[in-house]
C-alpha cells in the first residue's frame, strides 16, 4: 500500500513538473501572467523607432497599341509592327533598367443590328464576325529612375492607342535595410540612457536587443498597459543616410525610336515622389 502512495506521489510530481515547464498562454483579465526570464530583476525595455523619407527609386506603367483587320492574324502582326521598334529601343537601355513585357489580346467585332427600340446590338454570333481587334498591351517597369523620363517620352512618341498613368514604388536595398535597422538599435539605446538619467537610477547591461520589437510589445500582466506607449520615431537625417544612398547614376543616353512615329515635340517630365521608410527594434538593458 505503501508503494502505491510513493508511485502515486512520483507520477503528480512528474506532472506537475511538465505543467510548470508549459508556461499556459497568457490571458487577458487573469489576475497573475508568467513574467519572461527578463524580468527576474529590475529591467528597462526600450522601443527604438526611426524613420526616413528616400525619393522614389521604381516605376511602372503601360502603354497599348491596337490595329482591326478581317483576319486575325493580320490584326496580330499589325499590331505586333507598331510594337517591335518601340519594345527594341526599349530594351536596348538595358533589363537592368528597363523591363517590359508585351501581350496580345484578340477580340472579335461582331456585325451590328438595331432592335425594335432603335437600340444597337452585336450579333455575337461565330458566324457574324466582322472583323478583329488585336490589342498589344505594353507593361513597363522601370528600375533606374534616372531612365524613367527619356522611356516615357519614347513611349509617347510612338503614338500608342492609350498610355497608363506612372506609378511609383520604393525598393531599398539590403544596404539601406541594414543602415536603418542598426539606427533603430542606436535610438533603443539613445532612448533609455535617456530615461534611466532622467530617473536617477543606473543603466546596467543589455539582456536582450530584438530588431522586430516584439519583446516591447509582452504584456507583464493581465489588463497593464505593455510597453507600446506612444513612440515618436526618430527622424534620420539626410546626411546620415547619404551612406545608405547608392551615387546617382550618370545622365542616361536618350531612348530614341526611329521613324516618322517616334517624332514628338512635348516631353513629359517626371518627378518620383518622396516616400517613408521606418524601422523598430526593442533592446532591453538591466537596471542597477
Amino acid at each position: 500500500m505503501r508503494g502505491m502512495i510513493v508511485a502515486a506521489a512520483m507520477l503528480l510530481g512528474v506532472v506537475a513538473g511538465r505543467a510548470s515547464a508549459q508556461t499556459p498562454p497568457a490571458e487577458m483579465g487573469a489576475r497573475y501572467i508568467a513574467a519572461p526570464w527578463w524580468m527576474r530583476e529590475p529591467v528597462i525595455a526600450s522601443l527604438g523607432s526611426v524613420r526616413v523619407e528616400l525619393p522614389a527609386n521604381r516605376a511602372q506603367f503601360g502603354a497599348q497599341f491596337s490595329a482591326v483587320d478581317r483576319d486575325a492574324a493580320a490584326a496580330t502582326a499589325a499590331a505586333g509592327r507598331k510594337v517591335a521598334e518601340l519594345d527594341a529601343a526599349l530594351r536596348a537601355a538595358g533589363t537592368d533598367r528597363v523591363r517590359l513585357s508585351t501581350t496580345f489580346v484578340t477580340r472579335p467585332l461582331y456585325d451590328q443590328y438595331r432592335d425594335k427600340d432603335g437600340n444597337l446590338i452585336d450579333n455575337q454570333r461565330a458566324d457574324k464576325i466582322d472583323r478583329y481587334e488585336v490589342s498589344a498591351s505594353l507593361q513597363i517597369e522601370v528600375r533606374d529612375i534616372a531612365a524613367l523620363e527619356n522611356a516615357y517620352n519614347a513611349v509617347v512618341a510612338a503614338r500608342p492607342t492609350s498610355v497608363g498613368g506612372v506609378s511609383f514604388s520604393l525598393e531599398p536595398d539590403n544596404k539601406v535595410r541594414s543602415a536603418l535597422a542598426n539606427e533603430a538599435v542606436r535610438d533603443a539605446a539613445r532612448r533609455a540612457r535617456a530615461a534611466v538619467e532622467a530617473s536617477g537610477a543606473r543603466l546596467g547591461g543589455v539582456k536582450i536587443i530584438d530588431p522586430t520589437a516584439r519583446v516591447c510589445r509582452t504584456d507583464v500582466l493581465a489588463g497593464w498597459p505593455s510597453y507600446t506607449g506612444s513612440t515618436r520615431p526618430t527622424e534620420v537625417s539626410a546626411e546620415s543616410m547619404d551612406a545608405m544612398a547608392p551615387p546617382p547614376p550618370p545622365p542616361p543616353a536618350p531612348i530614341v525610336a526611329t521613324g516618322a512615329r517616334a517624332v514628338s515635340s512635348t516631353r513629359v517630365t517626371l518627378q518620383p515622389p518622396i516616400q517613408m521608410l521606418q524601422d523598430e527594434a526593442c533592446v532591453v538593458f538591466a537596471l542597477l
